[in-house]
C-alpha cells in the first residue's frame, strides 16, 4: 500500500519505518519537499521511503496519518488539500496539545469537541479514523513494550475505513482493539491525555497503557 506520514516528528518517524518494514511504499511529509529530518528519515529507511510536501503525500497515497502536532494538524490538512484526500483514509494520532501555560499541557478542546472531529469537518470527504492518541509512538507500533494484554480505541463514522485500519493495528501487533463508535467519541480518547501524562511523570517511562478489565458474555 502507498502510505503518506504528515509529521516528520518521533511519532511520524516510529509510524513510517514501522509501515515500511512490513513492505509499504511510505513517503512523509513536512512544510517543504527539502526538510532534513524527513530526508535523514528516508535514507536509513531504505528504498520503499520517499519524501515531500504534506501535498505531494496527500496525492501520492491511498492512506494518510496525521502525526503532527495537534495544535498544527488544521493547518496541514489545508496545506496538503481537501481535493488530495478525497475519499481516503485520514488516520489521526494527534493529541490536541496547549503548551502556553506550560507543563503539563492542557487540552486546546475538550468535552464537547475534538482534534477528530475538527479534521473530519474540515474533510467532510475523507474517512478519519481516530486511533493509536493514547498510547507512546513506540507502543504504538510495537504493543509488546507493554506486558499482559492491553487496550488500543478506534473511532470513525465509517465502518469500513475502520476495518481497513484494524488491519493495520493487527499487523503492528494490537489485539484488544476497541471500537467506540463515531468520530465523536474521539473526544474520549483525546481526554485521556491528562491522566496519561500524570501517570507518564509518575513512571518515568512510556512503556505502558491503560489495560480494561471487563466480563465478555
Amino acid at each position: 500500500m502507498r502510505i503518506g506520514v504528515f509529521g516528520t516528528g518521533m511519532v511520524g518517524e516510529a509510524l513510517g519505518t514501522r509501515l515500511v518494514e512490513l513492505g509499504h511504499d511510505v513517503i512523509m511529509g513536512s512544510r517543504t519537499a527539502d526538510n532534513a529530518k524527513g530526508a535523514a528519515w528516508a535514507t536509513r529507511a531504505g528504498a520503499r521511503a520517499s519524501t515531500g510536501t504534506f501535498a505531494d503525500a496527500a496525492a501520492k497515497s491511498e492512506l494518510v496519518f496525521n502525526c503532527t502536532s495537534g495544535g498544527a494538524s488544521l493547518e496541514v490538512v489545508a496545506q496538503a488539500g481537501a481535493a488530495n484526500l478525497e475519499g481516503k483514509i485520514l488516520i489521526d494520532v494527534a493529541n490536541p496539545l496547549d503548551y502556553s501555560k506550560g507543563m503539563p499541557p492542557t487540552l486546546l478542546y475538550t468535552n464537547d469537541d475534538s482534534l477528530g472531529e475538527r479534521l473530519q469537518n474540515a474533510l467532510p470527504a475523507t474517512k478519519v479514523v481516530k486511533t493509536l492518541n493514547t498510547v507512546n509512538c513506540a507502543v504504538m507500533v510495537d504493543p509488546s513494550r507493554v506486558p499482559e494484554e492491553h487496550a488500543i480505541f478506534v473511532c470513525g463514522n465509517d465502518d469500513d475505513a475502520k476495518a481497513r485500519v484494524r488491519e493495520l493495528l493487527v499487523a503492528f501487533g494490537w489485539r484488544d482493539i476497541i471500537d467506540l463508535g463515531g468520530i465523536t467519541s474521539a473526544r474520549a480518547t483525546e481526554g485521556l491525555m491528562p491522566i496519561w501524562l500524570r501517570l507518564y511523570g509518575l513512571f518515568k517511562t512510556a512503556d505502558f497503557n491503560f489495560k480494561l478489565v471487563r466480563k465478555i458474555p
